[in-house]
């Protein structure tokens, strides 16, 4: 019995010591402090906010900690994630933007062959126009090649939707747009395309409290 409780011990002991850390960025200046996880998979995701996003949604903890006797306004368009394995760069959506009545639906499919043209998919920005990209695959195509998979974008009017129940816990823990004058902690829903390691990921913070670039590292 003892040799068994032994082994059941390290197994547990191996297992605890073989989770993954959550990968974590801060950065300061004289007037405040920011810090930030990054949750890339799915089941991180839904551990962290309690309910599952549509796939292509980085989700960012950020915690935000003025230094300061004023106050500072913070904006969620403040920030800004950058990919750099691919370039891409992309303000955070607005709950109403993944969960809202009508906004984007994508649905994958094939083009049926064809040399792709040049992509033509709607821009996407932060809160307030924030940095532009582009949505995958409206692109179109001619001339013979593979078949490829593509994603189409459509907009709905929403008019015989329910409203869904997602769009609630984004607005309730999604970092406030305020003026704050002690730490405020919240989640950030960034769209990026592909697949990402969290250690490729930087988020910029600029806004009233300066400029500042975190650099997720494993």
């Amino acid at each position: 019995m003892v040799v068994r409780a032994g082994l059941v011990l390290a197994l547990i002991t191996t297992a605890v010591a073989g989770e993954r850390k959550p990968v974590t960025a801060q950065a300061g200046n004289l007037k405040l402090s920011v810090q930030a996880v990054a949750y890339l998979s799915k089941d991180d995701i839904k551990r962290e906010l309690g309910s599952e996003l549509p796939a292509g949604i980085v989700l960012v903890a950020v915690t935000v900690s003025p230094k300061g006797s004023e106050p500072l306004k913070l904006f969620a368009d403040d920030f800004l994630l950058h990919s750099y394995n691919d370039g891409q760069k992309s303000g955070p959506f607005a709950p109403s933007q993944i969960a809202g009545r009508g906004g984007l639906a994508l649905s994958e499919g094939s083009d049926g062959g064809g040399v792709m043209a040049e992509d033509t998919g709607p821009i996407y920005g932060g809160l307030g126009g924030g940095y532009p990209g582009r949505m995958p695959g409206s692109g179109g195509g001619f001339g013979n090649s593979a078949s490829v998979a593509t994603t189409e974008t459509k907009v709905n009017d929403g008019k015989k939707e329910k409203e869904n129940p997602l769009l609630k816990i984004l607005k309730q823990k999604g970092l406030p747009d305020k003026e704050i004058s002690a730490p405020v902690k919240g989640f950030l829903y960034f769209p990026l395309e592909g697949k990402h390691k969290a250690k490729d990921l930087g988020l910029v913070y600029n806004g009233a409290g300066g400029k500042l670039t975190l650099e997720f590292h494993q």
